[in-house]
């Protein structure tokens, strides 16, 4: 089944970020494709929640795209979340609005993959970081899915950087044109994994 993606992008310097220009840049320009970018129209945080709802309503793959600022979000994104997923609409008695509907972050990070897991150097693992952004989806019965990754971003070169945004375009192409089933995709660490493991399979 053809869906249609939202991506929620929120960086509040992204003119300094390599990695994510270089996703950013990747997108495909596709009118099934909706990019969202939280701080250039929110600088002042005001967030129009109407607006985002109907955003919300009129996609089915949701994409928290941000880098991981403090083993979570900039606040621009939590912000949205606080005001946007209400009580009765997103969860909650009659909370339904969201329901079915696929989740996932899409973020950077500096530091690289090794360092997130419990013998490195943050201590967890990076689903285990989001377990809030997780529990989130749970709750207004959405699927969540596991993260899209750019990790170790201050050591990749130009050609690697290149590469990872090939692996998120494929990615949204993949997911437009549904070829995938949301439980064949819990078995990866990295929705990367799915891409560099797989070719023209469906999962």
């Amino acid at each position: 089944m053809e869906q249609r993606i939202l991506i929620l992008f929120a960086h509040p310097r992204v003119e300094k970020s390599r990695a994510n220009l270089a996703l950013t840049r990747s997108i495909p320009p596709h009118p099934d494709i909706t990019f969202h970018d939280l701080y250039e129209r929110y600088p002042d945080f005001n967030v129009d929640v109407a607006y985002e709802k109907k955003l919300l309503l009129d996609h089915s793959v949701i994409i928290w795209h941000h880098p991981f600022y403090w083993y979570s979000a900039p606040p621009l994104l939590k912000q949205w979340i606080d005001m946007v997923l209400e009580f009765g609409w997103a969860y909650g008695p009659g909370g339904t609005a969201l329901k079915g509907k696929i989740a996932f972050n899409a973020i950077t990070t500096g530091g690289a993959r090794e360092v997130y897991s419990r013998e490195g150097y943050n201590r967890f693992t990076i689903r285990e970081f989001l377990t809030p952004f997780d529990q989130t989806a749970h709750l207004c019965k959405m699927i969540y899915l596991p993260p899209f990754a750019v990790q170790g971003t201050h050591r990749l070169t130009h050609e690697h950087l290149l590469q990872k945004a090939g692996q998120y375009s494929q990615l949204l192409l993949r997911l437009l044109e549904g070829r995938f089933r949301p439980e064949g995709l819990q078995q990866y660490l990295f929705l990367n994994d799915w891409i560099t493991q797989t070719q023209d399979v469906t999962i």
